[in-house]
């Protein structure tokens, strides 16, 4: 058994050589095989010495890079030292077995740990009937807290934000407000802004630390605080509040109520889970899959999976009906048998390039009705170069191959068409989709699949058709 100090040194002369973060597979296995030790005592002894210098983060992947059963013995084994942070760290299905593994009492005391906001997501991924049994073993001020945010729209501010904050009134001097910090029992761990309220707590300004430590004691925060600062609502959506940070290149901002009262805060170290999550969405949406399920059951991502191999399943008929319309030109020219997959394959890719810009184009906002028709015009052009530039390569290529030059006039031409078609798809269909209220990332490709494979075998096979069948 490798053992602390020699664990620690493996990791430290990697991180100096290579900058590598995290843990080695080697400390992984070598964790496996001290969870399988007969004397719960001694395993609980070792588990702790190697696990609790870790960060949590690197706790968290390895309770996800751990089998079930190895995962189950190393929780039982920290259940005294189980550090709160980690789990929000995990995916959702590893976090549904270590909760049901910790039960309801631990969970309800790790809870009272963690940052209002953690809490919150901690608690939003539970079903109902979990979120009740959590909250009636929280004490009374964190229990209205997380009900207060998951009476909030999901994805919303309002579900990012943090209640821990320093809000102080305007009147205050700057040695008033140091005296405050120095001596006030709850303050958030990591703050850089001191929000400015009125009576009513609402915000009317702000003093960022680094400001307030430059002015003597006696100078009042009105006469040093910035007054434009973005208010945040707790109903905005967290996409408009990831782009408003990237924006304006923001570390924190404050949120407000319907009353426009301070009510939290979100912080930069958020908007990266945001950014992360919207994209990491998108792109699982582009394949047809609803989310990561790698620690899924087996049954469970079949069925996940299915629906949309179906739809694909249902595209592929209709482009083979295409196909059983020109069976006899087939015939006819078998070198088309050979050649038409290139032409729906090559538009497939091309549709996909444009359509992947584009929909992470519309969830950025750098895409819009505005600048619509001049990015479709462009697509076009772009499509029409590309299929010229491929229109001579695989002319060419067919020509010396079949040694017919038709053919290979043919299939240029139902290039040029084809990838002409995917081009523009691979924008209209997204910005067709995002007007009609639906997410272009989830239907997207099942249209374009359909148009590129149709067009491309309609084009190569009419073509074929007219000019090569007397």
């Amino acid at each position: 058994m490798i053992d602390l100090g020699e664990r620690e040194q493996i990791h430290g002369d990697v991180n100096q050589a290579e900058d590598v973060y995290g843990l080695l597979p080697e400390f992984v296995e070598e964790m496996r095989l001290t969870l399988e030790g007969e004397d719960p005592d001694e395993v609980a002894k070792a588990v702790q010495a190697l696990v609790l210098p870790l960060h949590y983060a690197d706790q968290a992947d390895l309770i996800q890079d751990l089998p079930t059963d190895a995962r189950a013995t190393l929780i039982k084994a920290l259940r005294g030292e189980f550090n709160a942070e980690i789990l929000p760290e995990l995916n959702d299905y590893v976090r549904d077995e270590v909760v049901e593994i910790l039960g309801y009492h631990d969970l309800a005391s790790a809870l009272g740990e963690l940052d209002s906001d953690d809490a919150l997501y901690v608690v939003a991924q539970l079903d109902e009937e979990e979120q009740a049994t959590v909250l009636e073993r929280l004490p009374p001020e964190t229990r209205t807290v997380i009900q207060q945010g998951l009476s909030l729209p999901e994805y919303s501010a309002g579900r990012l934000m943090q209640r821990e904050m320093v809000a102080v009134p305007a009147y205050w001097t700057v040695g008033e407000t140091i005296d405050y910090l120095r001596s006030a029992a709850r303050l958030p761990d990591d703050f850089y802004v001191i929000y400015v309220v009125d009576p009513r707590h609402r915000p009317v300004g702000l003093v960022r630390l680094s400001t307030m430590l430059r002015h003597q004691r006696r100078i009042r925060l009105r006469e040093i605080m910035g007054e434009e600062m973005p208010l945040i609502s707790t109903t905005a959506d967290q996409e408009e509040v990831a782009r408003l940070f990237r924006d304006r290149d923001l570390m924190s901002a404050p949120v407000i109520d319907a009353s426009g009262r301070l009510v939290g805060r979100i912080t930069v170290d958020d908007i990266i889970d945001v950014i992360e999550e919207e994209a990491e969405d998108d792109m699982l949406r582009l394949a047809g899959v609803a989310e990561v399920d790698l620690y899924r059951a087996v049954i469970d991502t079949v069925k996940a999976r299915v629906s949309w191999l179906g739809v694909n399943l249902l595209t592929a008929i209709l482009a083979s009906m295409v196909i059983g319309l020109f069976s006899a030109t087939i015939e006819s020219v078998v070198a088309l048998a050979v050649l038409m997959p290139i032409v729906a394959s090559m538009g497939g890719n091309a549709g996909t390039q444009a359509l992947t810009v584009a929909v992470r184009s519309l969830a950025t906002k750098e895409l819009t009705q505005a600048n619509a028709k001049r990015i479709l015009g462009k697509e076009l052009v772009v499509g029409l170069l590309n299929g010229a530039i491929f229109a001579l390569l695989i002319g060419g290529i067919a020509w010396v191959w079949f040694g017919r030059p038709e053919i290979g006039w043919v299939i240029a031409a139902a290039m040029v068409i084809n990838l002409a078609v995917a081009g523009l798809s691979g924008i209209a269909i997204p910005l067709a989709l995002e007007r009609l209220n639906i997410d272009p990332a989830v239907a997207s490709a099942v249209f374009l699949t359909t148009i590129t494979d149709v067009v491309g075998f309609f084009a190569f096979l009419g073509l074929a058709a007219a000019f090569l069948v007397p």
